[in-house]
């Protein structure tokens, strides 16, 4: 029989480890705690980070990003970019980033050599790798850039395609951020600070080499390892298929990175999960603690199977392409949403009867995240109904 896993037991790990029962006393501590912070919506690295320090405050989060460089904004898992720590980002882009950067190279390809516009590029790949080597060339000049100046710099990032021909959809576009898209992908070229407010899209670009000198090269399939053990420990016990969706790897490459760790079956009140062989025994439980996060946070993102925590709210708190809006959390389970209104209140809801203490420790929270919201306003990237109904 496999060891049995509880439920609570799995609560009791995602509180402390996410460092939400115990908050961190570091920006990094925070996010290594988890791996990896969305990065798709800029404000959610931010407040998800904040979600789990001590004493919150955007500037330092601010200075593990541009200051003291101790984190890393990546594409990575599922193409999407991910802020980590830098032993993780080097992981992450051998793991995952480089299959990535040669599957939307040879698309990239593919469009310029049959629907570039106003007419395709002759021998696409030799024109797409002389293009790139002149645009890392002009970034090493500037010492960092924008796409804008790249573009000046490099005529040639404005070539367009003609995508969705003779669809309502049609469109034409240059192709300056598919290539800045694959120069990232490859290690070469990395996203630093934004121009104007910390939530902000428009990056300014850094050649990889001086932002982040001296990352590790991995092997391929020893980061994938790594990465599992990393994810285990953060997100275990839990089902393969929860792994597989959250580093969108293949099920071969999922098995042999597991076979490296030699994983434990285990019993998760009827789910078959595995978990790592020194992560059997139960852990203590926090103290009762009740936590805001943002939208796209790491910690509801970090499973594809989410009803142990989730329960019935998902419709509420989910968008129609499953991204997760604010929650609040209460003990490791969900059991409301909240959103920021323009005045700055921070304005909830609670889902489901959590009894008088809990309603009070959620009322106290919503009071604090407001006091070191300040003058910070933020709407999340993809609004969901709870969020939507509440800032209004």
């Amino acid at each position: 029989m496999p060891p049995k896993i509880s439920t609570e037991q799995r609560r009791a790990r995602l509180g402390t480890r996410h460092h939400l029962a115990t908050p961190a006393p570091t920006v990094a501590e925070a996010v290594t705690g988890i791996v990896a912070l969305h990065a798709t919506d800029p404000a959610t690295v931010h407040l998800s980070a904040c979600a789990r320090l001590a004493s919150p405050a955007i500037s330092l989060v601010e200075q593990a990003l541009y200051t003291d460089r101790t984190l890393l904004r990546l594409l990575g898992m599922r193409r999407t970019v991910f802020v980590t720590d830098l032993e993780a980002a080097a992981l992450v882009q051998a793991a995952c980033t480089a299959d990535i950067e040669v599957k939307q190279r040879k698309l990239l390809e593919q469009h310029l050599g049959q629907q570039g516009h106003p007419e395709n590029v002759p021998e696409p790949g030799k024109w797409l790798a002389s293009v790139e080597a002149s645009v890392e060339e002009a970034l090493r000049a500037r010492g960092s850039a924008t796409a804008q100046q790249l573009s000046e710099d490099e005529p040639r990032l404005r070539q367009q395609l003609l995508m969705a021909a003779g669809k309502p959809y049609e469109a034409i576009g240059n192709v300056t951020s598919r290539v800045l898209f694959l120069l990232a992908a490859a290690g070469r070229i990395v996203r630093g600070r934004p121009r104007g407010s910390w939530i902000s899209t428009q990056y300014v670009w850094h050649p990889m080499d001086s932002w982040a000198p001296g990352l590790r090269a991995w092997d391929a399939e020893e980061a994938r390892t790594e990465l599992a053990r990393r994810w285990l420990q953060a997100y275990g016990p839990a089902p393969i298929t929860d792994l597989r969706w959250w580093t969108g790897w293949t099920a071969g490459q999922t098995k042999k990175a597991l076979a490296g760790l030699s994983p434990v079956e285990v019993d998760l009140e009827g789910v078959t999960g595995i978990a790592l062989p020194d992560d059997l025994e139960p852990v203590p439980s926090p103290p009762p603690w009740v936590a805001f996060l943002p939208a796209l946070d790491p910690t509801p993102m970090g499973w594809q199977d989410r009803d142990w925590f989730l329960g019935p709210h998902r419709a509420a708190l989910f968008d129609r392409s499953g991204n997760i809006g604010p929650t609040i959390w209460s003990s490791g389970r969900v059991v409301g949403g909240w959103a920021q209104r323009p005045s700055g209140e921070i304005a909830y809801r609670l889902l489901e009867d959590v009894g008088t203490e809990v309603t009070a420790a959620v009322k106290a929270e919503a009071a604090r995240c407001e006091g070191w919201f300040g003058e910070v306003r933020t709407v999340p990237r993809f609004r969901t109904p709870l969020e939507r109904e509440l800032s209004a």
